[in-house]
């Protein structure tokens, strides 16, 4: 059945709350000249506050592309005003740098202010009535937003969020293979700098350095996908129960780009046609509804034995598409390949952009 589609006949007005960091930074690239949006309200910290976004930033800008123009002379909001910010916005953007509990305070707060919150942080993940999404994969969590809405007593304002960025390079490859259940994994990841928020110049001891452990995100790697493969009972998501994964996570000197190694055992054994085949056909909404930020084809395989690389293939599709090389069979699981995703594209801010697109597209976030 195809989906009703309503693209916002003028621009929606977004704010970035957190716009001074790397993930905020990141929006602000993507937003310049996106179709569908533009931003009028940047907001940071109070001691950011009331600066320019260019005096804000300072020498801590993180990226390899120069800073738009169009945000330099812009006066940042201290991100605990949110009413002054929800004034001049229709939704907005989270990549705020705070604890757990204040960031679930602060855009619940966004959220009861009728503003919609599209969030790269993690505090609202496990929300029961919060729809942690891949657009491609698991739209229909959306839906969820009905019953939040009646917990918070709003109308139009919710948090939806986006997962972590470690899962991108082999969560959507596992569904796409669905029919196959693959029902026990071993994923490691090998993971940029800039999913800390850094580039070597803030962290020259990891040039020439790997370190074996990032805090918090082996039980994400291991946990998320499972709830984006879940399902909707009542006022929460149920998350689904396979495939169990155990999961490394390694901090390595890479700039972007996320690699994963992944081990999987399926109840259906596929041949390897079957397993290409399914990746070649994956597409969801972002696809069937012509997204702005969508990848047109979401999931390739290269069939040379040494791609995917970061340095070839981490802006495939614009750093919205995954790469899946080395497709084998292994002596102990059934399978085994290697997956790569942008961290900041796919992985965080794009994968938020899209998020927010779905949302509009679908009519859960529209002008005020």
């Amino acid at each position: 059945m195809k989906r009703e589609f309503h693209a916002p006949e003028k621009k929606l007005r977004v704010g970035v709350l957190g716009a001074t960091g790397m993930v905020g930074q990141r929006f602000l690239t993507i937003l310049e000249q996106h179709p569908w949006f533009e931003v009028t309200a940047l907001a940071a910290s109070p001691r950011s506050a009331g600066k320019t976004y260019e005096e804000a930033v300072g020498d801590r800008w993180k990226l390899d592309i120069p800073m738009p123009e169009r945000y330099k002379k812009m006066v940042i909001h201290n991100v605990n005003e949110v009413e002054q910010v929800a004034r001049e916005v229709d939704f907005v953007f989270s990549a705020v740098d705070m604890t757990k509990e204040e960031i679930r305070a602060i855009e619940d707060a966004y959220a009861k202010h009728e503003t919609p919150v599209v969030s790269n942080n993690s505090a609202h993940r496990w929300t029961p009535d919060v729809p942690m999404v891949i657009p491609e994969v698991n739209p229909e969590h959306f839906e969820i937003i009905a019953a939040q809405r009646k917990r918070l007593g709003t109308e139009r304002g919710f948090v939806a969020v986006k997962p972590n960025c470690s899962i991108q390079s082999y969560a959507p490859v596992f569904a796409a293979w669905k029919e196959f259940e693959p029902y026990e994994a071993i994923v490691t990841t090998y993971q940029a700098i800039s999913g800390a928020g850094k580039n070597f110049k803030d962290w020259p001891e990891m040039v020439g350095n790997i370190i074996p452990y990032i805090g918090g995100e082996e039980e994400k790697s291991e946990k998320e996908p499972l709830r984006i493969y879940g399902h909707i009972e009542g006022d929460h998501i149920e998350p689904a129960t396979e495939p169990k994964i155990s999961s490394q996570c390694i901090r390595v000197p890479v700039l972007n780009g996320h690699t994963a190694a992944v081990f999987v055992k399926f109840r259906k054994k596929p041949t390897k046609e079957q397993l290409l085949e399914k990746l070649a056909a994956f597409s969801g909404l972002p696809q069937e509804m012509k997204l702005p930020s969508a990848p047109q084809q979401f999931i390739r395989y290269m069939e040379e034995e040494n791609r995917p690389q970061v340095a070839l293939d981490v802006n495939y599709e614009g750093g919205m598409g995954i790469s899946i090389g080395r497709l084998r069979e292994d002596t102990i699981y059934d399978w085994k390949f290697v997956g790569l995703s942008h961290n900041t594209l796919r992985g965080a801010a794009g994968g938020a952009v899209e998020c927010a697109e779905a949302l509009t597209a679908l009519g859960y976030i529209a002008a005020k």
